[in-house]
């Protein structure tokens, strides 16, 4: 890709920008719409990319990402369809937006992408699910998946699997920190200070995920291992199951499911 345009430059922004660097593109041919001069200035200045008024970026570029909020969507769409280069692919990463949507959006032909990223994309670690839409060459698809790659791992799904993408690995972030948060406060009702309870919580979590990652065993299979018949960790997984901790889950993904499609 010779020119790839950036659509907002927050926070997953910025991660994409580094992962396609990381990828292989030249900082050079990386530029950035972004309406806070004092950021674009301040990601120029960083990664040496470039930064360029919003219609005169698309009208240039190879790949379009559109790293925008879900409700920002339509009026940036709006802004770009009468100056978008008609061979670009677009490649949206707005949560609940479908393919048909940016299509409708854009009034062209332009193929796209539709990306379901997650914030651990911003340490390298992340989760992306990419669904194609019609007339997405296979050069295209390699660019998407191929520097999405760079960002962590990278799944192919149909579109209609993208609410269940938002839910599972989307959202899945939060609701590790706020079992995280709640692991932290439960230590601290022991009796450990804050320091030593966020400490053991979070180097524990990290471990065995880790493990979860690399020994290759089912979670089924790990849980087993460390739980003694009538020992702590027992007692621990018959408290959570008493309150019903798996339909806990599935209700609160259920709820992140319904809401992507809502945002549609």
């Amino acid at each position: 890709m010779k020119h790839v345009g950036v659509i907002g430059a927050g926070v997953m922004g910025e991660a994409l920008i580094a992962a396609l660097i990381s990828y292989g593109v030249s900082p050079e041919s990386i530029v950035i719409s972004e309406k806070r001069k004092d950021r674009a200035d301040e990601l120029t200045t960083r990664y040496s990319i470039v930064s360029q008024e919003l219609a005169a970026n698309v009208a240039a570029a190879d790949a379009i990402l559109l790293v925008v909020k879900p409700q920002d969507m339509a009026s940036v769409l709006d802004e770009i369809k009468s100056s978008i280069n008609k061979q670009a692919v677009v490649i949206t990463f707005a949560a609940g937006k479908k393919i048909s949507f940016i299509e409708q959006g854009l009034g062209t032909e332009n193929p796209v992408v539709r990306v379901m990223p997650n914030t651990p994309t911003l340490v390298g670690a992340g989760m992306a699910a990419v669904s194609l839409g019609a007339g997405v060459s296979a050069e295209q698809a390699d660019f998407v998946t191929g520097f999405l790659a760079a960002t962590g791992k990278v799944i192919q799904v149909a579109e209609d699997l993208q609410d269940a993408v938002t839910a599972t690995s989307g959202s899945g972030p939060a609701y590790f920190f706020r079992f995280v948060e709640a692991m932290v406060a439960g230590a601290k009702e022991l009796g450990l200070s804050e320091q030593d309870a966020t400490t053991l919580t979070v180097q524990t979590i990290v471990g065995a995920a880790k493990l979860l990652d690399q020994s290759g065993k089912s979670a089924t299979t790990l849980r087993e291992n460390v739980t003694s018949p009538n020992g702590t960790t027992a007692a621990a997984l018959a408290s959570f199951e008493n309150d019903h901790i798996g339909n806990v889950v599935s209700k609160a993904m259920k709820a992140a499911r319904d809401r992507s499609q809502e945002l549609a």
